[in-house]
């Protein structure tokens, strides 16, 4: 299908001298969108191949990935199960895991320490050795045949451009936008996680190679607290992009790159006349509801 890609005429971007697109991977499918559709695509196909009913995967309560997958798992004839990190939690607790509930998956809540200890956990071992037929899909769906399916993500981009900016959780997409980047392309990552300097050794395991400063970087400024935190200035700037631009963000991956994205054209990070691609990853079910965004006195 043809992905939109729409170039932003509001006053701010028009004046700065940059050439701002967003591409809308959002609207690849009503559930399974942005990224999420493409880190799975080999993923679902592996495992057809290898004839698993159920797919196990692992996420904290608002992930787009637990959400994505459980959407797929109703979609394609799999069971779901997501292991969840934080067992204060509830599998009502939030919209994203009741999305997930509501299309068949079963839940297993483990304690931070556990989660944190995951691939050493007896908890967790318990858990997996009870399901008999399953297909591991990795913390935010990356492993090399999401990076594979992550590398068609920019043949949707049809313009010249001079940098393409994601957010960063697990460095899955980073890394698939990296490798299909053309010589005087560089990719830009914002990370949604607090101390996400790890990122860049992600990364680098991802491409087998050394990060190249010419290809890519990993910004780790806007993280707003850390993974699914935020701030009254984000909710502000989400509320005020959405009237003037009539693009939804959300506030825990896409709301903190375009709120970084706009911070550093006003920086003058960006060379004029550049040309910069914004890839909205979706993830809309994590999305605050209106009454919720607005901050007290703010927005009017």
């Amino acid at each position: 299908m043809k992905i939109p890609l729409k170039k932003f005429s509001n006053a701010f971007v028009s004046s700065s001298g940059i050439n701002l697109f967003v591409l809308r991977l959002d609207k690849i499918h009503p559930h399974i969108s942005g990224n999420k559709w493409y880190k799975l695509k080999y993923n679902l196909e592996e495992a057809k191949r290898q004839k698993k009913d159920t797919l196990l995967t692992f996420g904290g309560a608002y992930s787009n990935h637990i959400a994505a997958t459980a959407a797929a798992g109703k979609e394609f004839g799999f069971k779901t199960v997501g292991i969840i990190r934080g067992d204060e939690l509830g599998e009502n607790e939030n919209p994203t895991l009741r999305f997930a509930k509501e299309c068949g998956m079963e839940f297993r809540f483990v304690s931070r320490e556990e989660y944190k200890n995951k691939n050493t956990s007896e908890l967790i071992r318990s858990i997996t050795s009870s399901l008999a037929n399953f297909y591991l899909l990795p913390e935010g769906g990356t492993n090399e045949l999401a990076v594979k399916g992550c590398v068609e993500i920019i043949s949707h981009i049809d313009i010249p451009f001079d940098y393409v900016c994601c957010p960063v959780g697990t460095g899955g997409t980073l890394a698939g936008i990296i490798f299909s980047l053309q010589k005087n392309q560089k990719a830009i990552g914002f990370s949604v996680l607090k101390d996400g300097e790890f990122l860049k050794e992600e990364v680098e395991k991802l491409l087998t190679s050394p990060l190249p400063p010419s290809k890519g970087e990993i910004n780790t400024e806007y993280h707003f607290g850390g993974y699914a935190k935020h701030a009254p200035e984000l909710l502000k700037f989400i509320f005020d992009f959405e009237k003037e631009n009539n693009i939804p963000l959300e506030q825990v991956y896409t709301g903190k790159m375009m709120f970084g994205i706009y911070d550093l054209i006003k920086k003058n990070h960006f060379l004029k006349n550049s040309t910069v691609i914004a890839i909205h990853t979706g993830g809309l079910q994590g999305k605050l509801s209106p009454s919720l965004t607005l901050p007290q006195g703010k927005g009017d």
